[in-house]
């Protein structure tokens, strides 16, 4: 069953298509069109970008973010082994929490550990990996996907009942909007992003580093050998993770900084310049000079974790029957810094009942001759 909604005002569309399958027949898909030929399609489980359809500087339109060749494929066994996170929202805390624990008010907590010792990404089963109701609505005149998880207390060991709303929204200026907002009724800690992997010549069309790149940052946060914090913020002067000047991702992206991090692609979260605490300001620029595709991150969030695609593989078989190989997609994540609770000179990640998280964050696209 497909059901078509339009916007007549502004041109604007969302197509549902419901798409049942050998894992489930709740399976939803939402494609949003705008008026300039962009389109994006989003399933209801993970909230999961599958594609992202924007045209180059000759007009060619393509598909800029990696996926799977099926639906479906996202719900089967194959891929929670290989768990690239395609295009998902993760929570409830995005990124790395060391030992799998930490404490609020001497009360530790302790969560599922999926990542070594340590709990990434929110568990075993974060946000990426569940179904989120999902309705099309108008906000300004202006149809939005908005999509809702309630996050029981304890799931994967994390305190309070978290109620989580996500809207997506394509404006016909080419602007791919992503609201977050959350509240709880117990004191918990909250980290949410989009996992999507860009590839602006084209998903499946070689690696990312003959991408230009520009991060808006002149401090990290220092990593050990198990890319967790170490607590130290660094200044990027004289490091491979300089990108204040927009250059290719190739270029330093085997001199290390560190031996003990370094050397197998970029997997660093940047603290980003900001003008305003939670102001939504120019994050990063990536764009490709042969196809001319641009695309700006605006975010309210204090940090990026720019992720290269180290760890794809031959076994990740994508659109077209395509393998994905290493370094076929890049990730900007905009989110706050990782391990926030075990760093208190990290900006808090703490979220309080009677409170509300938010963070937008807004993917522009344009062409460059």
């Amino acid at each position: 069953m497909a059901t078509s909604f339009f916007n007549s005002k502004k041109n604007n569309s969302i197509l549902l298509e419901e798409v049942g399958c050998a894992y489930s027949k709740k399976l939803k898909i939402y494609t949003l069109k705008n008026i300039n030929g962009l389109q994006i399609e989003i399933l209801n489980f993970g909230g999961i970008v599958h594609s992202l359809h924007i045209p180059d500087k000759n007009g060619e339109i393509r598909d800029i973010v990696l996926g799977l060749n099926c639906y479906c494929d996202y719900l089967n066994k194959e891929y929670r082994k290989e768990n690239p996170y395609f295009g998902a929202i993760i929570g409830r805390y995005a990124n790395i929490l060391k030992n799998g624990e930490f404490t609020l008010d001497d009360v530790k907590y302790n969560l599922t550990k999926n990542d070594n010792n340590h709990c990434l990404h929110g568990g075993n089963i974060g946000f990426d990996k569940v179904f989120w109701d999902s309705k099309i609505t108008k906000q300004n005149n202006q149809l939005v996907l908005k999509l809702n998880y309630l996050s029981k207390d304890k799931e994967e060991g994390f305190p309070g009942n978290l109620n989580i709303e996500v809207t997506y929204q394509l404006t016909d200026k080419n602007e791919f909007k992503i609201n977050y907002t959350a509240t709880t009724d117990k004191k918990t800690i909250i980290n949410l992003t989009n996992h999507a992997y860009f590839n602006l010549k084209g998903e499946g069309n070689g690696n990312i580093l003959n991408h230009l790149l520009h991060i808006n940052a002149d401090k990290f946060t220092e990593n050990d050998n198990e890319l967790v914090p170490t607590g130290n913020i660094v200044n990027v002067d004289s490091t491979p993770l300089d990108f204040r000047v927009s250059k290719f991702i190739g270029k330093d992206i085997h001199k290390p900084y560190n031996q003990l991090v370094y050397g197998n692609g970029y997997d660093q979260n940047f603290c980003l310049n900001k003008k305003q605490k939670h102001g939504l300001e120019l994050a990063a620029c990536l764009s490709e000079p042969l196809s001319g595709r641009k695309m700006e991150v605006y975010t309210t969030a204090t940090g990026l974790q720019l992720y290269t695609g180290n760890n794809l593989n031959k076994n990740l078989i994508g659109k077209g029957n395509k393998s994905y190989y290493y370094q076929a997609g890049l990730c900007l994540e905009t989110q706050d810094y990782p391990d926030s609770a075990s760093n208190p000179n990290f900006p808090s990640t703490i979220l309080n009942p009677k409170e509300e998280y938010k963070q937008t964050t807004i993917l522009k696209f344009s062409t460059i001759k």
